[in-house]
């Protein structure tokens, strides 16, 4: 137990700390993804493209807003991340995978640590996708979202898209943490990239862009079940998100901000597993 709860604060430690210079990358995407959706008068980001949302952003809320929702940002990466990285060692432990099992294996333990930290961490993934959306010069206080998601939705309403949030946290966490460990026996093995963080961090950056790719139709799913207005309900589900999204734009709409989700993947991905193995000494790993 003591062994797991290290693992645990390693990876907490290392997913609050990246996500500090990640986060305006989060908000541009975010931004990108709830584009006009369902929302009189929302401002079509998708029109202005990365560079125009990211000028507009800066010009009209100032450059602090690449930073809303940051302490919801903490709580989740605190919670969901540290579970879903610090959980992947013990989990695939307990079910016997070792550096020579086949990716399938390694994927379904990454994918059970990645529900897990999912359904503690959902309720600040919810505040975080409300804030990072919020536009205006005044930055969202948490307490103020907090209260009013459960004034319109109850306790219910920091669950809005779990289902979805579930579904893309498996197929996240097995694409990073499977990618990344079987990359990463592949360096090994070869000896083609030196050993420790060059090794660490060229299995992580290829594992980052291999979820951008899995992750993304899941994301945009997840991203307008959490953004509905808190006064109303536009889909009942993550079926009936993906349904409409299919009908409204085709499969590439699931896409929607496919670059800053591949630009903030990897660099996320890479920071949080080198600094993880960094620290794992440290925490007794």
């Amino acid at each position: 137990m003591t062994n797991v709860l290290a693992s645990i604060g390693a990876a907490g430690t290392a997913a609050v700390f990246a996500v500090t210079f990640i986060h305006p990358i989060d908000v541009v995407k975010t931004r990108l993804q709830v584009s006009g959706a369902g929302v009189d008068g929302a401002r079509n980001y998708k029109s202005l493209g990365i560079s125009g949302t990211i000028r507009v952003v800066a010009a009209e809320e100032g450059v602090t807003a690449f930073w809303k929702g940051i302490q919801a940002a903490w709580l989740r990466e605190a919670s969901y991340t540290s579970l879903r990285i610090g959980l992947y060692g013990p989990i695939k432990e307990a079910m016997g995978v070792t550096a020579d099992s086949n990716f399938l294996l390694k994927f379904t333990a990454g994918s059970l640590a990645g529900a897990l930290g999912s359904t503690v961490g959902n309720p600040f993934d919810v505040l975080k996708t409300k804030m990072m959306a919020t536009e205006g010069a005044e930055p969202p206080s948490f307490g103020k979202t907090a209260s009013e998601i459960y004034k319109g939705q109850g306790f219910g309403g920091f669950y809005r898209g779990i289902e979805a949030n579930i579904m893309r946290a498996m197929v996240l966490n097995g694409t990073k943490m499977g990618v990344y460990d079987q990359i990463k026996g592949m360096i090994k093995k070869s000896e083609t990239i030196p050993a420790g963080i060059a090794t660490d961090f060229s299995a992580a950056f290829c594992a980052g862009f291999f979820m951008a790719v899995t992750v993304s139709p899941f994301d945009m799913v997840r991203t307008q079940l959490m953004n509905q207005p808190a006064d109303a309900k536009i889909y009942n589900n993550a079926l009936d998100c993906a349904v409409k999204l299919m009908r409204k734009g085709g499969i590439m709409s699931f896409y929607a901000g496919f670059i800053p989700i591949w630009g903030r993947f990897a660099p996320t991905t890479c920071l949080q597993l080198v600094i993880f193995e960094q620290l794992k000494p440290i925490f007794g790993v």
